[in-house]
């Protein structure tokens, strides 16, 4: 994947909103930007809305146009139930507080984002808008709702006046099947698209060229801007890289593409799916996400060191300027002292591993901040049972707490010169399966190195690079299950609880041990064939 900061690809209208409101507030309209959506939508009758569950599925309706006109400003009621389900609509065991049969299952707020404005190219052009819900209540942004968990990490670094510039590379395997023959078929011995494992083919993809370039081509027509899209090794295996861009608009551009593939492949009797790890014997789907920090007004990349020199202290937060700290500010001081000093006291592997020097401060703290929380945050980045088949051992995924230059099996890989400019100085998250919700990802990431920026911290591992007697530095083992990470962010005093709030992480792990109680129970097919007749 290659990093840029701007695209000359297909762009949906922009629409000029109001200045940014505080996040917990309902964003206000303006006028203007009322009536520019009324003239765009002058030959309309009906507009398409959908919202995020917490299982990254969008949930939505269409909506007559002067019933869509009506609630730009207050918004209107979405049944809450959204969030007190799992993705095939069943309760919750344990009953949720934002969604119950105590509350009713009440009705909160849903508000259209008028800056998501695009068309449905293969429905039609209808004009489609994305949902982020609030409480009825306070007005406050809905705490489990991802497109507010991710807003208000971004608003955080908008203070700081930086802001977050991310990207997604995400495989998925498909299959010459359809919904109906999946099920007839009890989801078993699905048909592979294509044979063999050949990644990056020039063959493979003209087998089913309708479907293919009509993945680029209508992406690009509903403003998902696609980098690179090319086979992966497995069979009827792709991966598209989508153009590096604002956190916000990637979350929203990657929840959005696994959306259009689907429909697409409906359209071409091909079922694709986003699972981990759908094969036993065959590499699982990755999703990885990839980060860099700029200053809101010069553009300038704050993870490169180049930069970071340029401009002085590499954009640090002030010492004392910590957040969600119980301590005093002479207390606060002392102790970001204590880190600075300790994180000052180099290793040696400061200087003797090639490409460390490449990287500022600013992003060594942020990847121990990364590092440090990412077992509390594991169930964000795999949040499913089956996320857990592809992170094993002996397989190109990252099993531990690791981090390395130009790495490919480490949990961080920082990427830097000469592999790119300095501007495009990033590093890579490569625990995610493509299964990972991106809003609730790519927020837990931002807000795991956030932390470590404000604390100073130290990297918690070597890079892989380094070797003892013994070989390769190797990290702490991470979660094995859905359970043992949802019960790593559910600790009390968790960093997921520092970063993301109590409240979401409540829900959010909740959701995570029920998910672990269903398959708990549930008979599996390989229990059939190992045990019906033997036992």
């Amino acid at each position: 994947m290659h990093a840029s900061f701007s695209s000359s690809t297909h762009q949906p209208p922009t629409i000029n909103t109001t200045t940014n409101p505080p996040s917990s507030h309902p964003a206000s309209v303006s006028k203007a930007a009322i009536e520019e959506i009324k003239t765009l939508l002058e030959n309309d009758i009906r507009v398409k809305v959908a919202g995020i569950d917490l299982d990254g599925i969008l949930r939505g309706k269409i909506m007559a146009k002067t019933k869509f006109l009506s609630i730009l400003e207050s918004g209107f009621g979405f049944c809450s139930i959204v969030y007190g389900w799992d993705m095939h609509d069943k309760p919750y065991a344990e009953e949720l507080s934002v969604s119950n049969a105590a509350n009713g299952y009440k009705d909160m707020i849903a508000i259209p984002d008028l800056s998501s404005f695009r068309r449905i190219p293969w429905e039609n052009d209808i004009p489609f808008f994305l949902l982020s819900f609030y409480d009825p209540n306070t007005r406050a942004p809905l705490a489990v709702c991802p497109r507010g968990v991710l807003k208000r990490v971004t608003d955080e670094l908008a203070s700081l006046g930086w802001e977050a510039m991310c990207g997604i590379e995400l495989e998925f395997y498909n299959f010459k099947e359809t919904p109906k023959t999946m099920a007839e078929k009890g989801f078993t011995n699905p048909q592979a698209l294509t044979t063999g494992m050949y990644g990056y083919s020039l063959l493979r993809p003209t087998q089913n060229q309708d479907y293919f370039y009509d993945i680029y081509d209508q992406c690009r027509n509903f403003g998902i801007n696609i980098e690179g899209f090319h086979t992966e090794t497995g069979p009827g295996s792709f991966e598209a890289a989508l153009a590096y861009d604002s956190a916000a608009k990637m979350a929203d551009m990657a929840s959005l593409f696994k959306l259009s593939v689907k429909q697409l492949g409906i359209q071409h009797g091909i079922m694709p799916t986003f699972m981990a790890k759908p094969y036993i014997d065959k590499p699982g789907s990755s999703g990885h996400l990839h980060f860099s920090i700029r200053d809101i007004n010069t553009k300038a990349n704050l993870f490169a060191a180049s930069t970071a020199s340029a401009s002085g202290p590499g954009g640090l937060i002030p010492l004392g300027q910590q957040m969600h700290s119980p301590t005093s500010d002479s207390e606060e001081t002392a102790e970001a002292r204590a880190s600075l000093n300790a994180a000052l006291e180099q290793p040696a592997w400061e200087t003797s591993v090639e490409g460390v020097q490449m990287m500022s401060q600013t992003m060594k703290y942020f990847v121990a901040g990364l590092l440090t929380a990412l077992p509390s945050i594991m169930c964000i980045l795999a949040p499913n049972i089956n996320s857990y088949k592809r992170l094993v051992e002996n397989y190109w995924a990252p099993v531990t707490i690791s981090w390395g230059v130009e790495s490919r099996v480490s949990a961080i890989r920082v990427i830097g010169p000469p592999q790119c400019e300095a501007k495009g100085t990033r590093l890579e998250m490569r625990v995610c399966g493509a299964d990972v919700n991106p809003h609730l990802a790519i927020a837990a990431c931002l807000a795991a190195g956030m932390y470590g920026i404000k604390k100073r911290l130290a990297m918690p591992v070597e890079p892989t690079a380094v070797e003892t007697g013994e070989g390769p530095i190797r990290g702490e083992r991470l979660p094995k299950s859905l359970k043992e990470s949802a019960m790593k962010m559910l600790e009390k005093g968790s960093i997921a609880r520092e970063v993301l709030g109590d409240e979401f992480v409540e829900h959010y792990g909740a959701t995570r041990m029920n998910e672990h109680r269903i398959w708990e129970t549930a008979v599996t097919d390989w229990e059939m064939k190992r045990y019906f007749e033997l036992v």
